[in-house]
């Protein structure tokens, strides 16, 4: 309330028009822009084979997440949100992705993996934390937060439209308690699904007026273009096209532009990712409340691991 959350601060120094778009624009959907990027398939094949053969697991996926990352890093208007008309600094990066999970009766569930990264860290820490989660979320008995909240809601008639209307006013508000917008994954920087990964094209996929989503990005099956090749032939390109929706209102048309030029260049020459960037640039500088926050997370989850134990 009053430009505090516990996910973000207001911001009152910008573009004037930056600022009023959310009056003209209130939800999400009004605002939503479509684009597609297209990235090049055998590069990216190329250095996740070299990884590969140097002991290091890294898919496109990661990749495309990493480079997602170091663009906030660089342009951290990227990583706004609009809320009650009013646009915000987000005090962290948040990706939120989707996964198959199989349980030993033959059937499938799909928990929704919502991560935080630190926007210094490099592909390699990226991917590590990726890795460890999915690992983590294929186990038939995990845990997901996401997964357990929404089956406990739906145990109970007329339950979820009561949790969801209370929800969108405290949120509206920013009185939502913080451990929700931790388990919540629509509270993100960035959606992003693989839609290759079921063989299937890219798509333009909304983005939630429920949460703070800023950018919904899906990855598409391999597509094999014409481009001009030398003394006036054309040659075939293989690409992973991108489905990117944005909302439009967190930022004006020239600095996203801006970032999604550097993110395609961070694509095609992915080793840039492996070293963390020479500055991070903030709306807000969140360093030292952030760095205090995960004290507190780490001291919880020692005092939870202590009395699992006893």
């Amino acid at each position: 309330m009053f430009g505090f959350r516990s996910d973000g601060r207001r911001l009152w120094r910008l573009d004037p028009i930056v600022q009023f778009t959310p009056y003209i624009m209130p939800t999400r959907v009004d605002a939503q822009n479509f684009c597609k990027q297209t990235v090049d398939y055998d590069v990216l094949a190329n250095y996740i084979k070299k990884k590969r053969e140097e002991g290091r697991t890294i898919s496109f996926m990661t990749i495309i997440i990493a480079s997602y990352v170091r663009i906030v890093a660089h342009y951290p208007y990227l990583n706004r949100f609009v809320m009650n008309k009013h646009i915000y600094a987000r005090d962290r990066i948040s990706v939120s992705f989707a996964m198959v999970r199989f349980l030993e009766n033959g059937e499938h569930e799909t928990p929704i993996i919502k991560l935080e990264f630190d926007p210094s860290e490099t592909l390699f820490e990226i991917s590590d934390k990726i890795e460890a989660a999915i690992a983590e979320a294929r186990k038939p008995k995990s845990q997901n937060g996401t997964l357990d909240f929404a089956k406990g809601l739906l145990a109970i008639p007329l339950l979820p439209t009561l949790v969801v209307w209370l929800a969108r006013i405290l949120d509206r508000y920013g009185l939502l308690p913080g451990p929700i917008y931790r388990v919540s994954p629509f509270h993100t920087s960035m959606f992003i699904t693989n839609m290759a990964s079921l063989g299937l094209s890219y798509l333009y996929h909304h983005i939630y007026n429920f949460g703070t989503t800023s950018q919904f990005l899906s990855l598409g099956k391999i597509e094999r273009v014409v481009v001009p090749g030398g003394n006036k032939t054309v040659k075939f390109k293989n690409v992973i096209p991108i489905g990117v929706v944005t909302d439009e209102r967190v930022c004006n048309g020239a600095e996203y532009a801006q970032a999604f030029a550097t993110m395609r260049n961070y694509l095609a020459k992915p080793e840039l990712l492996e070293s963390p960037p020479e500055k991070v640039n903030w709306d807000i500088d969140f360093t030292e409340r952030n760095r205090k926050r995960k004290m507190r997370d780490a001291a919880k989850a020692a005092k939870k691991e202590i009395s699992h134990g006893a």
